[in-house]
């Protein structure tokens, strides 16, 4: 444009030959002035001072990274920001130099590339379920139950709540309902399959409700024995670990705020009614999830008839933290598997048709690799001896074995 405009032609028709305002062709002339095109600086920048008036001068990053690297040598042993700026004021301060603050010797450090501390390595989440093959690859459904406990109604009227969530389908339910029993339960849990269908797996926390009681080794309850009757397996979630219950756990509080808190409920049957408006609004915002997970639900049987004497068939899978010698504790027993597999968790399966025990570790890290740690025979303990008395903590939630709460 500067050429044509040099060789006679009109300022208007080049601006308008080239589709830019005039003033935009204007700035370009007066920059060029003169000289020849070649000897001119055609780089676009923003007006004012290449350098702000406030930056830190080259000679005094030099003599900070001079310091840094006195310091590192030093008897001390200190060279970040604070002991660089005290070094600085003492070497300095003599010279009527202003010495830049701890957070500038900072900066400078950053902009140089020389700070020793290292970004902790963010790695993606697991895909939901990644303890369980199959539920990781969105190939089997999972239902979490869990009870809320500690509400009460006007007049001492105690209340509590059985919630239901599927993993993939994100299928929620609830019963209000007094003191829950096994027996209401197992109740709870028939109504809600029956209607819906049965998941692959169903995940409980490690309450003796759910597990049964813990006063003999090996021993399971009535909510475990349905369980295994309708070939659903039940797994139980790692004691005192986060992420495995976050599903339901967020139902749980989803359903405190939006109906226990919400509204004031003057007797039971109206609270049931507030529970199951809300149940029925939760299906209908997300229809379209629970309809695409559909699909992996079965069928539930026909004349289905609970026989909770009938002998122990079917896999359970227990979730587990090994402790500091490699053993993990299942159904009161202590098991040895590795003494380099320490403090990580393990899932274990229990299969009673063939008796027996398989241990396969796992890792956040590496989800996909879940390796088989080890096999054996199982061989369920006679019923009259009692579980283990001095089990870890970490195995128990805080609770030894024998229903007394251990020392803090």
């Amino acid at each position: 444009m500067v050429k044509l405009v040099r060789e006679g032609s009109s300022a208007r028709g080049v601006a308008r030959r080239f589709c830019v305002g005039l003033s935009h062709l204007q700035y370009w002339l007066k920059r060029a002035g003169i000289r020849r095109l070649d000897q001119v600086d055609w780089t676009n920048h923003s007006p004012g001072c290449a350098q702000g008036a406030n930056r830190t001068s080259k000679a005094l990053e030099q003599a900070i990274l001079k310091a840094r690297a006195e310091l590192r040598v030093s008897d001390l042993g200190e060279w970040g920001a604070q002991a660089i700026h005290g070094h600085l004021r003492a070497t300095l301060g003599s010279l009527k130099v202003t010495v830049p603050s701890v957070r500038t010797i900072g900066r400078v450090l950053l902009r140089h590339g020389v700070l020793d501390g290292k970004q902790r390595t963010r790695r993606p989440p697991p895909p939901p379920g990644w303890y369980l093959p199959l539920l990781a690859a969105h190939k089997a459904e999972l239902d979490s139950f869990d009870i809320v406990e500690g509400l009460a109604l006007e007049g001492g009227i105690e209340v509590e709540v059985f919630n239901g969530m599927s993993l993939h389908g994100g299928l929620v339910a609830s019963w209000p309902q007094g003191r829950f029993t096994s027996q209401k339960v197992m109740d709870s849990l028939i109504e809600h399959w029956q209607k819906n269908g049965l998941p692959h797996y169903v995940q409980f926390d490690n309450a003796p409700l759910f597990q049964g009681a813990i006063t003999y080794a090996d021993t399971l309850g009535y909510v475990v024995r349905l369980c295994l009757q309708l070939g659903v397996p039940p797994v139980f979630a790692p004691p005192r670990e986060t992420g495995f219950q976050a599903a339901i756990e967020s139902y749980n509080a989803r359903w405190q705020a939006k109906v226990w808190q919400r509204f004031t409920h003057p007797n039971m049957t109206a609270l049931c009614q507030r529970s199951d408006a809300y149940v029925r609004a939760c299906q209908l915002k997300a229809a379209q999830r629970i309809a695409k997970a559909r699909g992996l639900r079965r069928a539930f049987p026909a004349r289905f008839k609970v026989d909770l004497k009938t002998p122990l068939q079917g896999t359970v899978i227990l979730l587990r933290r090994s402790d500091e010698k490699g053993r993990v504790t299942v159904l009161g027993r202590l098991y040895k598997i590795r003494g380099n597999w320490q403090h990580r968790l393990v899932r274990v399966e229990i299969n009673f048709t063939a008796k027996e025990l398989h241990f396969y570790a796992l890792r956040r890290a590496a989800s996909t690799s879940q390796p088989l740690l080890k096999s054996q025979t199982y061989l369920p303990a006679p019923k009259q001896s009692p579980a283990l008395r001095s089990l870890p903590d970490s195995a128990t939630g805080g609770r030894r074995l024998d229903g007394k709460r251990s020392n803090p």
